[in-house]
Formats: C-alpha cells, structure tokens, sequence
C-alpha cells in the first residue's frame, strides 16, 4: 500500500472511531474500547517494549505481574482513546480537583507560566480543566506524521489548548519562547525519551528527558506546576495541581536544569510506582 494510501486509510479509520465513540454514552464507550484493547493490544509487537520496561523496572516481580499491568495499561490506553471526544464533558461531571488553587495563583499572578504532566490517567483532561477556570494553556505536543489524523488530534484538543497548539521542534521552541514572553502559559507532556535531551534518573534508571520545561521555567524565572490526573473508577478522574517547584539560582544554568528536571522525573515516577497500570510503559523510554 502506498504511503498517501496508508495515511488516508488510518486517517479515515481514526475520524470513524471519533465519530463512534462520540455517539455513544462516556461510560459504555470507555468500558468497551478498555476492554477491546486489554484483549488485543498484549498480541501487538509494541507490547514487547512494555513487557521489557515493566520487567527492567520491577525485576523482583513475576512474568504474571507483568502480563496483569500490561493489560491495565492497554486498557486505560483504549479507554482515553475512547474518552477523548467527551473531554468537555468529563471535566465537567467526572473530575474531582485537588490544589485548584495553585493553578488559580498562576492565573492572577501576571507571570506566565508552565504546566507539566505525564502519559498517565486521562493526560488529555489537565489543560481541559486549566481552560474552564480561566486559563488558557498552549500546548506543546509531539506532531502526528499522518496530516488526517494531525486534523483530528488538533480537533480534539481544542478545549485542552486554548492558547494555541505547537508542535514540537526548532519552530516550536520559539514560538513557545514567544509564548512565554507575552505573559502566556504552556503545557507539555515530559515523559517521553528524548534522543538529544538530557540525561536524568526515571524510575532508577537513566532516561534521556526533554529539559524544556526546566529551561524556560529558570530562563523566565516563572512557576512551574505539575499536574496529575488518575482514573478512579471507570470514567471518573482525581486531578492534583501540586505547588509550584522550588527554583534554584546556582548560577550554574546546566546544574540547575538538570536538578529541576530530576525534580520532574521524581514526581512522575512517584505516580508511576503508585499505580504503574496508568502510566504509557509502550513507549522506548530507556535504551534497550
């Protein structure tokens, strides 16, 4: 099949399970893509990737144990994919809020700011919920390489993203850099392996982590807030806005980057440990 093909294939394939999984009520199409992907995704080669992870980080632990959280996290993954057309709707009617005021503090303070959180719950509700008190996040996201299905995430984060959305990228970092200058507020998602970022312990072992959000925070000497979003039960969501991190001022730029962004990884491995069936182990975090 030909690439222009191929893209209009999966394209056409995404906007279909969007329009579905639209129609249908929040809790019975959560539950029914969660358990189609606990059912099939544990089959796909990219759970060889989740398998090593998870036994690379819990190495006292059974092949059984492995298998069991893997099947939690395709079907937390099925269920986000599922949620994500009703994200207006949840914010609204599923999600309890815990240091609401910390994110209150950013948007009356005249600073700008940053957001920070992880592949982990519902990551798609946080600048969802930034939105409806009243703050605008830009969003800094990976690109998808299929323009259709770039279309449908730009769609659907559009409540997540009312400052705009930025892919990443040698663009992207400048806009962000404007974005900041203007008094605006960005979000990102910093859990992922970033092959020229900068070496950082994640889960005791080193992981090549994005130092953006640690670089603009010191640049800008603005907070910088973490936000956590755990699945409860089912479609029902507790989301945490921590304090803003404590900024250190060494002098020495690089030694300070590196010390916030340990910070960062500290914080999500925290959550990770706590429930490591709601975190994204698919991706290639650390090398093999």
């Amino acid at each position: 099949m030909s690439k222009i093909w191929r893209h209009r294939f999966e394209a056409w394939a995404a906007w279909l399970f969007y329009a579905l999984f639209k129609s249908l009520p929040v809790d019975l199409g959560s539950a029914l893509a969660g358990a189609l992907a606990r059912r099939i995704g544990p089959y796909l080669s990219v759970s060889k990737t989740g398998r090593r992870n998870l036994a690379a980080v819990y190495p006292t632990q059974t092949p059984d144990w492995v298998e069991a959280r893997l099947g939690e996290v395709w079907e937390n993954l099925g269920r986000v994919s599922a949620e994500f057309p009703h994200v207006d709707w949840l914010i609204n009617h599923r999600v309890t809020v815990e240091g609401l005021e910390h994110l209150h503090h950013m948007r009356d303070d005249g600073k700008p700011g940053i957001f920070v959180s992880a592949h982990f719950g519902n990551w798609e509700l946080a600048g969802a919920m930034a939105c409806r008190e009243g703050l605008p996040i830009t969003l800094i996201y990976r690109a998808a390489n299929n323009p259709g299905v770039e279309a449908l995430y730009r769609k659907g984060r559009g409540a997540a993203a009312a400052g705009g959305q930025i892919p990443k990228g040698a663009q992207g970092a400048r806009m962000a850099m404007a974005t900041l200058k203007s008094g605006g507020h960005l979000g990102m998602l910093v859990d992922q392996k970033m092959n020229d970022g900068i070496e950082a312990d994640f889960l005791g072992r080193p992981a090549m982590t994005a130092p953006a959000a640690a670089r603009f925070a010191l640049k800008y000497r603005c907070p910088l807030v973490m936000a956590k979003v755990e699945r409860r039960r089912g479609a029902h969501f507790h989301m945490t806005f921590l304090p803003p991190l404590a900024l250190p001022d060494s002098g020495d730029v690089h030694a300070d980057t590196l010390a916030v962004t340990n910070i960062i990884n500290d914080r999500i491995g925290e959550w990770v440990r706590g429930n490591p069936g709601q975190w994204l182990w698919l991706h290639k975090r650390w090398p093999n």
